[in-house]
């Protein structure tokens, strides 16, 4: 099995390490030459945990390589797999496929007649037919199978769910099509993972529908975690009696700051847009949509608050700025809704991330960068944790509150017990387990 990965980005370069494990002959191809110029020299351009020894191990044994040649990458490929970028396009918050377009005209001419042609990228409903139609005309000799294989993978643990996956979702109407798919999975169908064939329209709408979902579980929680500090319940306990009912399940109830990402954002935009031009709108969506961005506003506000009412003057070591732990992903994260909106009231904010300075410094002018967390909150007044790395778990919060100013703890994600926290010397405030302890 010959592959070709067009696209080395997170969900490109992931999948072809994990399919070279597989012990397939992957070619992986990318556009950028200075990702490229990393891959080569053996560095890998994003953060996911494992994937630098993956890669290693798999270029060493020969059965992955990176090139910026396309036409090259596809001669022998039994199987071509779309992993370009698909951002939401300004001005209308639908998905962009103008690479997807891009990498589809530029293969037609010299891809293999039965070569089957597979988008991994999240894509509107429709797409695969519309690359079927493009096909058609630029090779009406070939006899291409176009299919639908989204990915599900969490950022910080991708490798494990890739090869462990809750299922293998391939959208495909092509017998052909079909069974070179399952000799692709064949690796992970051996070790009994379910691997579902189903329309290539179900295939793109499942993936929209999945994080749609999850972004709807998020801020069902949020809201709850309000409602919890109103009505005086711990949102933490309502959360575990809520999330043991089989039905429900525990995953995504943890109140936040509000979701970020390469996928949430994005692809509940395009969702929200794709049902609008079919006439069928999702009006639950649109309001998830809505109120997560007034979640990250008024995660700042929350700030001023537990500050007495004004940041002006003060200064906040932030923990944590990338959209979850286990990544350098800063996309949409709630950092750039809050963080901006404290300085811009008047304060000073100096950070500390395990990961996310490289990605952050551009896009956070004016804060200030620390190797250590000690370092970033001394002399602090607040301390504000919005991403639960685990280095920031186990923080002592006595020394903590010895380098500090002040006593203030914004902790967004509660990570920590309010009780140790006012032990500590902290004036605690956490999401839905009322608005300060001291």
């Amino acid at each position: 099995m010959k592959i070709c990965m067009v696209g080395a980005g997170y969900v490109g370069l992931v999948s072809a390490a994990c399919f070279s494990d597989f012990g397939w002959k992957v070619t992986c191809v990318d556009k950028d030459p200075e990702r490229l110029a990393q891959l080569n020299r053996g560095e890998i351009p994003i953060y996911e945990p494992g994937l630098d020894d993956l890669v290693a191990r798999n270029v060493a044994a020969g059965r992955i390589e990176f090139t910026g040649s396309l036409p090259d990458a596809v001669r022998d490929a039994d199987v071509i797999l779309l992993a370009v970028g698909t951002p939401v396009r300004r001005g209308d918050g639908y998905a962009d496929l103008t690479y997807v377009f891009e990498a589809v005209e530029e293969l037609a001419p010299h891809a293999r007649p039965d070569a089957v042609i597979t988008t991994k990228s999240t894509v509107p409903v429709g797409t695969g037919k519309e690359i079927e139609r493009r096909l058609k005309h630029l090779r009406p000799d070939a006899d291409f199978a176009v299919c639908s294989n989204p990915e599900f993978l969490r950022e910080g643990s991708a490798i494990r769910d890739f090869t462990h996956p809750d299922r293998v979702l391939v959208g495909c109407d092509d017998d052909h099509g079909r069974a070179v798919m399952a000799r692709l999975y064949e690796p992970l169908s051996l070790r009994n993972a379910p691997i579902m064939f189903v329309s290539r329209e179900s295939a793109e709408l499942a993936k929209y529908a999945a994080n749609a979902f999850l972004a709807m579980k998020i801020t069902f929680i949020n809201e709850i975690a309000d409602l919890c500090e109103t009505v005086g319940a711990d949102v933490s306990e309502v959360a575990s009696a809520v999330g043991a009912d089989g039905r429900i399940g525990p995953k995504f109830l943890h109140p936040g700051p509000g979701y970020g990402g390469s996928c949430f954002p994005k692809d509940v935009s395009a969702l929200v847009r794709t049902a609008r031009e079919a006439k069928s709108p999702v009006s639950l969506i649109e309001q998830v949509e809505k109120a997560n961005l007034e979640r990250k506003i008024a995660m700042g506000a929350r700030v001023e608050s537990a500050a007495g009412g004004s940041v002006r003057g003060k200064t906040i070591a932030v923990l944590g700025v990338t959209f979850k732990p286990n990544t350098d992903d800063m996309r949409e994260a709630p950092s750039l809704v809050i963080l901006p909106m404290l300085q811009a009231r008047g304060a000073t904010v100096q950070a500390c991330d395990p990961q996310g300075c490289a990605n952050a410094e551009e896009l956070l002018p004016g804060v200030a960068w620390f190797a250590d967390p000690m370092d970033a909150a001394s002399g602090a007044d607040i301390v504000l944790l919005l991403t639960e790395w685990n280095e920031f778990r186990a923080l002592d919060l006595k020394k903590l509150r010895s380098v500090m100013s002040g006593d203030v703890l914004v902790d967004l994600r509660n990570v920590y017990a309010p009780k140790l926290a006012a032990e500590a010397g902290f004036t605690y405030t956490g999401v839905g387990r009322g608005l300060s302890i001291s």
